[in-house]
């Protein structure tokens, strides 16, 4: 039964959450809206929310003038082989912790999340160095492998399967299941929520990284879309319009993703557990 206090609750709180959500919207609507508008209508004073006359030479321009696509393809790249990796090793490990019973286990779990207390900064120098040692520098390999291993992708996935009911692994071992088997047939399918939430924050985390690119890459022909940006902005720098469009193609797949995924990513978000 809905009761007129709790009516008034959910009211208050959808208004709160649509306040919350305008100054959220407008720099993005800004942006997007910039991006089909010329130079003197985007410096425009008072500015104008929607463009006069739409134009569609912004987006020439970013793709002429910088090698655009081919940030593209290797930011494309890049977010696959680590979403691809962080999920396979995340479910793996989530599987052995919360499933499995084996002599320092606890130790070991703990330890690994310590390990989200240590910040990049502090791993930046070891991994460039393993980088030349292992002539990854300016290579997708370079860019990829120190993301392949996400702590919190573990976490998550180990209290997503604690929900998971022993008895069922249980009876399919009975039947004579391997564990490869039961991992890819029964468990698998049974996180997909979870592992859905976990590739969308990943590929966010990965796709707007930029230390790391800035670092490792030399040329454009591993150069990812941030550090493409920012070298764009520093030669156009007054061309405000075509940085607009630049930034407009950069987050345009990220809002393809979560379209195509966000029932999976909000089921993973809601069933997620999280008890020990």
């Amino acid at each position: 039964m809905d009761l007129p206090e709790y009516r008034w609750l959910k009211t208050l709180t959808y208004l709160l959450l649509t306040l919350g959500l305008v100054p959220m919207l407008l720099p993005f609507l800004w942006m997007v809206s910039s991006a089909f508008k010329t130079l003197p209508e985007v410096m425009q004073v008072p500015p104008t929310w929607f463009p006069k006359q739409p134009i569609l030479e912004n987006f020439v321009a970013v793709f002429t003038q910088f090698p655009f696509a081919r940030y593209i393809l290797n930011s494309v790249a890049v977010a696959a082989i680590v979403v691809f990796g962080v999920t396979i090793v995340s479910a793996m490990a989530g599987y052995a912790f919360s499933k499995f019973t084996f002599p320092g286990r606890d130790v070991l779990f703990i330890a690994m999340l310590a390990s989200l207390m240590v910040p990049f900064q502090v791993r930046m120098i070891p991994l460039y160095l393993m980088s030349i040692k292992f002539r990854l520098v300016d290579t997708i390999a370079g860019l990829s492998f120190p993301w392949l291993f996400d702590a919190f992708g573990i976490f998550l996935m180990r209290q997503f399967m604690q929900t998971i009911p022993t008895e069922l692994i249980e009876a399919a071992r009975i039947d004579g299941a391997s564990e490869l088997r039961i991992f890819w047939t029964i468990l698998l399918p049974l996180v997909k929520p979870a592992l859905a939430a976990l590739g969308i924050f990943t590929l966010v985390g990965n796709w707007e990284e930029f230390l790391w690119p800035l670092i490792v890459t030399t040329s454009d022909a591993s150069r990812t879309i941030p550090v493409g940006l920012q070298r764009f902005s520093e030669q156009y720098m007054s061309n405000i319009h075509w940085q607009m469009a630049a930034a407009t193609v950069a987050v345009t797949p990220l809002i393809i993703a979560f379209l195509l995924f966000q029932r999976q990513f909000i089921q993973g978000i809601a069933l997620t557990g999280l008890k020990d």
